[in-house]
Parts: structure tokens; sequence; C-alpha cells
């Protein structure tokens, strides 16, 4: 597959779980990649490496703190002499659970912060780019919190409505930049469910207290709360998809998002 042969992806938060299943199905496509997070030299190394036996022709990290504007402007411009970001996927991520009346400021700032006003710095300097050369993919990772609430999520059900709203917007926008040929610039979000990720790990280990420490124990009641399927997903799956999204032949699939969450959002 090499689809994606010439075009350079910039994965946020890409070192581990969902991210770094995207970048390498993007990779796997030929893609450059430009992949982030917060990691150590060896955990760089490793993810480098991982990315390179996918089929990326070239790769290179980007560490900046997805809180700070002027650091994401900085990576932005970096990408920009790189040549540029033909895809983006906005997946860098924080959660806390806390009940609305123990959250505090600094958890609503910083999970806003990284989880939406991120995405939105990337996307403001990204895409004027991608309108100009008439091929653009912004694939930004929502949850099915951002369709449906959850008790205990305040600020990370804001940030995942946030971003399903600003995809939205920023779809409409560029609609009409490029054309078939080219492929067009789009912008979608994929909802996960469950997915096998450390993002869940507190919830988990949470729920599996209350079954003397029996984690699968404690998966299935999580399951069976929310997800009709009562399958968790993998990585890959929501990598599959990412793929699918940036192919040319999605030029048409803009502004949706896509739940991949095993009927969680339809009921």
């Amino acid at each position: 597959m090499s689809q994606l042969k010439g075009k350079t992806a910039l994965v946020t938060g890409s070192v581990q779980g969902i991210g770094l299943a995207i970048a390498k199905s993007l990779a796997g496509a030929g893609a450059r990649i430009a992949f982030h997070g917060l990691a150590s030299a060896d955990d760089v190394d490793a993810t480098a490496q991982v990315l390179e036996d996918a089929g990326s022709p070239e790769v290179r990290f980007f560490d900046a703190d997805m809180r700070d504007v002027f650091a994401i402007e900085k990576m932005m411009s970096d990408v920009a002499d790189w040549g540029g970001a033909d895809i983006l996927v906005n997946n860098a991520g924080i959660q806390k659970t806390v009940g609305l009346a123990e959250a505090d400021a600094a958890t609503w700032d910083a999970v806003l912060a990284v989880n939406l006003s991120g995405a939105f710095h990337t996307m403001r300097l990204a895409m004027p780019t991608m309108g100009e050369r008439g091929f653009g993919r912004v694939i930004n990772i929502a949850s099915v919190h951002g369709l449906v609430a959850s008790v205990n999520k305040a600020p990370y059900v804001a940030s995942k409505f946030g971003i399903v709203g600003l995809s939205k917007v920023a779809a409409l926008e560029y609609a009409r930049a490029g054309n078939k040929q080219s492929g067009g610039v789009t912008v979608n979000c994929i909802a996960p469910g469950w997915t096998e990720t450390a993002i869940i790990e507190p919830q988990v280990e949470a729920r599996a207290a209350q079954f003397g420490g029996d984690r699968e124990k404690g998966i299935a009641d999580l399951l069976a709360e929310k997800q009709p399927s009562r399958r968790t997903s993998d990585p890959s799956e929501i990598g599959a998809l990412a793929l699918w999204l940036c192919d040319p032949i999605a030029h048409n699939v803009t502004g949706t998002t896509i739940p991949v969450d095993g009927g969680w959002t339809s009921q």
C-alpha cells in the first residue's frame, strides 16, 4: 500500500495507544511521519523504529507541550519547514475522572488546553497550506463522550463535545478546497468507545477493585454498562479507519463523527 507516498502526517500523542496505531497505519501507506508525545529518549528511538519498520520513509519526533501555545506554534513551524503536514491527526489527550463539585480550575484548564485548544492551534496553523495544495486531512480523535455524556467527566466531555463542533466548522470552511482529483480537504472525528489504551486504565482499576482486584471482571462490568457489543476495540482498528479517511477516495466524507463504540451511542 502506497496511497500516501509523498505525504507527511503529523500525529500528536503518537508514542503509544491509538496515536501510535494511527501513525503505524499511515506509515504503512508510505507517509512520512511526524510523531509527537511526552517520551523518554529510549521511547522516542523505539517508536521511530516501529514506524520505520511499518514502512515510513522518514520519521521525526516532536515534543511540544500541548498546553503551551508557543510550543505548538514552534512545532508547527518546524513541521512546515520539514515540508508541512498534509495529514493532521489530533490524538493527544488527557482525562481526569472527577465529580463536578470536586473538579478544580487546574483540572479544567489542563483538560481543555490539551484536548481542545491544542487541536484548534494545530488546525489553524496547518489548514491554510492544505487549502492551497488542494489536499488535506484532519482527523480529530474525539470520543463517545463527544456525543453523549457520563458522570464525573465534565472537563473531558466538554472538551470532546467542543472538538466535534470545531471539526464541523473547519469542515465547512474548507469544503470547497481542492477537487475530486486532488482529494480535497476534509475534517472528521473518530469517536472511540472502550478501547484498550492507557487512558482508561484508572477506570479499569477502580472497577476491578469492586471485584476484589479482578481486572477481567472489572472490564466486563464496564462494557456491560455502556458498550452493547461487550467487546473492546483494539487501537489498530482506529488506525485502519483513519487510513481510509486519508485516502483520496474519501474526498466527500467531511464534517462527520464516526463512532467505534459497539453501539454505545445508538442507545
